[in-house]
C-alpha cells in the first residue's frame, strides 16, 4: 500500500477537537500584513478581502470576506456587496492568469446545515478548475491532494491583485 502525506488534512481534522479559539479568525485574519509570508491574506481592499482558503478544495482555493463581521446577505451594505462581486470576477481573473484555471466553483454556504464552517462572517468561495481535477482519492480514500505549497500559490496571487488592482 502507498502512503500519501497530507498534513493539512490532520490539521483540520484535530480544529474539530481543539476549544474554539475567542473572536473571529476572519476578523483577525483581515488585520495582518498582505506581505508577511505566514498569512494567508491575498488582498485588502476597502471593504472586503481575499483570503487563501487553509483547508481547500483545490490549490488556488480562495474565499471574499466583508471586513463586518455579518452572517448574512441581507447585512451587507450596497458597497460591501459590490465589491465582494468585484472582487469574485477579479479572483476568477487572477486564477486564470496565474494558474490556468479552466472553470470555478463560485458561492457561498450560509448557515451550519448548509455547510458552513464559519457561519458568523459570511465568506465566499471561488473555487478554480481544471479539466480532469477530480479522481477516485477523494471518492475511494477520502484524501484530495493539493499540487502547490499554499505559501506559493499566495505569494504569486497577491503579486498579481498588487500589480493588476
Amino acid at each position: 500500500m502507498q502512503k500519501l502525506f497530507s498534513p493539512w488534512r490532520s490539521e483540520y481534522i484535530e480544529s474539530f477537537q481543539k476549544p474554539k479559539e475567542d473572536g473571529c479568525i476572519f476578523c483577525k485574519a483581515q488585520l495582518e500584513d498582505v506581505e508577511d509570508e505566514n498569512s494567508l491574506l491575498v488582498y485588502k481592499g476597502k471593504e472586503v478581502f481575499i483570503l487563501m482558503n487553509r483547508y481547500p478544495y483545490n490549490n488556488g482555493h480562495l474565499l471574499i470576506i466583508p471586513n463586518r463581521h455579518i452572517s448574512k446577505i441581507s447585512e451587507m451594505s450596497n458597497s460591501e456587496r459590490l465589491e465582494t462581486f468585484f472582487l469574485i470576477e477579479k479572483s476568477i481573473e487572477a486564477l486564470e492568469k496565474t494558474m490556468s484555471a479552466q472553470g470555478h466553483n463560485v458561492g457561498t454556504n450560509i448557515g451550519k446545515v448548509a455547510g458552513a464552517g464559519i457561519e458568523d462572517h459570511i465568506h465566499f468561495h471561488v473555487v478554480p478548475r481544471w479539466n480532469g481535477d477530480t479522481n477516485f482519492m477523494p471518492v475511494l480514500g477520502d484524501v484530495k491532494l493539493i499540487s502547490e505549497d499554499m505559501k506559493k500559490t499566495k505569494l504569486r496571487l497577491a503579486k498579481y491583485f498588487k500589480e493588476n488592482l
